[in-house]
This record gives structure tokens, sequence and C-alpha cells, in this order.
């Protein structure tokens, strides 16, 4: 297998499953080229139903070049309400354009009239009587456009050796991807790591002045000058250092700047201060860091993805809208004489083997897999209890799916609109369309086809 690149690496990747050159090109030439479309299982009633029933506004929202957090805090702030009403069941990617569904509690969808955001579609769907979570969500359908591939005739043979690896329909790891831990600064799980172990001030160091080399100068610059103003705890230097665009960096050192900023608790304090929801992201990445790790192993070992062997756990699935999506509510322990019998429902997509989200109340596998798990577990200091932690940071864990799959439709054409113009200067495309189940990365999927370094990209 080859070896994956060093950002990859260092989130956990370790390796590629299909050994042929990628076909190269470039990825995200325009937001155009990256859509996406939640598959939805949110029922909704009327929008002229009752406010007092039904007390959430539900929209969609189509979305050009918005990271989600952004846009959720630009609408709080137009309709003038706290970002805490603003719900959505997925996070999705900035550089896209993208169609998902919001809820907004206690909104009234008069109250949109004035709202003007660019670069932002709303469309009111109706009303309900809770808001947005993540289990709303089934998967997303995906449309992505690769310009001036160098290689296209290799898509054919990357797809045959997926499909030789795994099965038909062709299947990759089910990696978390590098948008999960910061695509141009992959810090969310070295903070989420820190949140864990209770070391506060070192998750916010963390955060807030960890230069990347990938990321603006300006940028990095002010990162470095909040790194001297740690010692002698000068936090207003520290914020005035810190430019606005930094907004959640900004949220942490005023925070401080409030507090004595000494203790432990003003540190915890300062983590508070950003949304919940990447408050929650913190531990999930570290989360996902340890998923990454164990895969890689399992990998690197030669253990099967798409059938189980004594001592993993299974989860079964459910098909929304065609879809196949594993449940890990409904899981089972593999034992010797299960086996088989268990490799013939992963056979049919009716099960998929499953790796630790590790939390309170995870449970580890046995044999071989199990081992893997622990190795990997104290490597990184971690344990199921250290999960035990206040508010937004406590998590019972859960178990993921290992593989993912897909029908995987793969065209190519002609730059601009797709359509063959008879132009020698045109470059040529390749479109990718499929769907993957919530929580599965395209660019998990996307990155054994192209092969491109994502410091790269």
């Amino acid at each position: 297998m080859r070896e994956a690149y060093p950002v990859e690496r260092a989130v956990g990747i370790e390796q590629f499953v299909s050994d042929a050159e990628g076909v190269g090109g470039r990825l995200r030439e325009s937001p155009e080229d990256f859509r996406v479309r939640e598959v939805e299982r949110f029922e909704a009633e009327p929008a002229e139903a009752d406010v007092d029933s039904y007390p959430y506004l539900v929209v969609r929202a189509t979305l050009r070049e918005w990271d989600t957090n952004d846009f959720a805090r630009r609408l709080s702030d137009d309709l003038g309400i706290s970002r805490e009403r603003v719900s959505w069941a997925g996070t999705k990617d900035k550089h896209a354009v993208t169609t998902q569904l919001f809820t907004l509690r206690k909104v009234d969808s008069t109250d949109l009239a004035d709202v003007s955001i660019y670069d932002a579609e709303i469309e009111v769907v109706g009303r309900a009587g809770r808001d947005l979570q993540f289990g709303d969500l089934a998967g997303n359908e995906f449309e992505i456009v690769v310009r001036n591939p160098d290689r296209p005739e290799n898509a054919s043979e990357i797809r045959d050796q997926l499909r030789e690896w795994a099965g038909d329909p062709l299947a990759v790891p089910n990696f978390f991807g590098q948008q999960r831990f910061g695509s141009r600064r992959p810090v969310t799980h070295e903070v989420g790591l820190r949140v864990v172990r209770e070391e506060w001030e070192e998750a916010v160091r963390a955060y807030v002045a960890n230069p990347y080399e990938s990321e603006p100068e300006a940028s990095r610059e002010a990162r470095r000058a909040v790194a001297d103003h740690f010692a002698d705890r000068d936090w207003e230097a520290a914020l005035e250092a810190t430019p606005k665009r930094l907004g959640f960096e900004r949220a942490m050192l005023s925070a401080l700047a409030e507090s004595d900023g000494n203790r432990p608790e003003d540190f915890r304090t300062a983590l508070e201060a950003v949304p919940s929801n990447l408050q929650r992201l913190f531990v999930n990445a570290a989360q996902s860091y340890a998923f990454n790790r164990i895969l890689s192993e399992r990998l690197a070992r030669g253990l099967p993805f798409d059938r189980p062997v004594a001592g993993d756990v299974v989860c079964f699935a459910e098909t929304v809208d065609g879809l196949t999506v594993p449940d890990p509510g409904r899981s089972q322990r593999v034992t010797d004489n299960r086996v088989e019998t268990v490799a013939r429902h992963c056979e049919r997509d009716r099960a998929f083997v499953t790796a630790p989200l590790v939390g309170t109340e995870t449970e580890l596998g046995d044999g071989e897999p199990g081992d893997i798990e622990r190795a990997v577990l104290d490597d990184l200091d971690l344990a199921p209890a250290d999960f035990d932690l206040p508010g937004e940071f406590h998590s019972t864990g859960t178990r993921r799916a290992i593989l993912v799959r897909t029908d995987l439709g793969v065209g190519s054409g002609v730059d601009g609109g797709g359509e063959e113009s008879g132009d020698d200067d045109s470059g040529t495309a390749l479109t990718f369309d499929f769907a993957l189940p919530k929580g599965s990365y395209a660019t998990v999927l996307l990155r054994e086809f192209l092969k491109l370094d994502p410091a790269d990209e």
C-alpha cells in the first residue's frame, strides 16, 4: 500500500488502499465544483402550523462558500437572536455549494423578510416541535468536478483496485477527513486530547498560539505574539495582537482578559466561550484521531474491512432513500462460531465492522481487533473514563463503521459547463457523483482517486 502524505499521517491516516497513480488535477477550483446536498430524514409541519406547538422554524439554505458556523452566526445576528437558537444536522465544507436544513427556535417566517445574506438562498420548509440534531441527517449527495486531471484514464484502474480490496460497490476505509481536524491548521484533535486530559491551559494554547506554515503569514505572526504573551499572562496584549477574523481565538482570549487568567478553571471557561458545537468538536476530534489510528493499524496488519474476524463488533444498517446507513445503536459482538454468519450479513451490506469512538460507555473489541484498539488508546494515554468531563466536553462515545461503500459515477468532459465545446485549449474534467452516509467524508473517497497532497490544495 502507498504511504499517505505527512499532513494525513498527522491526523492518523497512514496509507492509501489503491496503488495506482492518482488522476491528479485540481479540486475546488470554484465552489460550484463541489456540490453537497443533504439526504434528509426530518419531518416538518406546514409553515402555518401552531407556533406554540411547533416553536422551530425549519429552513433550507443553499450556501456558496460559507462555513456552517459562520453562516449560523451571521443568520442569528441578522435575526437578532442568540446563535444557540440556530441548529443544523451536519457541518458542511466551506469551499462548496451546499444545501442543508436549519431550525430556528422561536422565529417566525416573516422575520426572514429583512434577512439578506450574500451568497445564501433561504427557503422556508415548515415548522417543527424540536430542533435539528445530528441523527436527523441520513447522508449527503455529492457532485464534484476535478479540473485538468493529469491521468484521467487511471480512474478505472483505481476503481478496480478498490473493488478488489473490498468488493462491489467499491469501498474505502471510513477515515475522518482532514476537515475534521482543520484543513489548513489541523490542531482540533490536539486541543481535544488536552481537554480530555484536563490540561485546560495547554488546550487553549494549542488553539490560539500554535502557528502552522499552511496558514497566512499574518495569522502566524499573531499566534507567535500570543505565545509570547502567555508567559506574562498579558491577555489584553494577546487579544490586541489577534486579528478580528480569528473570532474563536478572540473569544477565548477575551474570556481570559475578563478573569485572572491564571487558574485552571479560567482556561476551561475560555474554552467554553466558543459555541457549544465547537466545544464538542474538540473532544470529537480527539476521538476521531484515535479512530483513524485504529483503522491505519488494521490496514497495516492486513485485517479485512468488509467482513469481521473473531473479536470484532459489528453494527447493523438501515436504508434511507436508497442510502445504506450503519446504525451503531444496533451492534453485536462477533464470536468464533458467528464469524461466517455475520460475514454473510456484511456481504449484503446489512452489517458493518466497527471501531470505537471512545467515550465513557464505549466497549472495546476482543481478540486482535481489541488488541489494536487498546494499543492505540494506551499510546495516546486515553481511557473511556477520561471522557467523564464537565459540560459539552463530556462524551459517552459510540462505535463507527470502518468501511464506507458507494455507487460511484465518474464522467469526463471539458472545462466550462461540462459540455464539449470543440476548443482545443480547454482542459478536461472528471465529475464524481456519489452519496455517502452521515459522518463519512467525500474527501476520503476522492483522495484514493486524486492522490494529491492536502498541504498543496
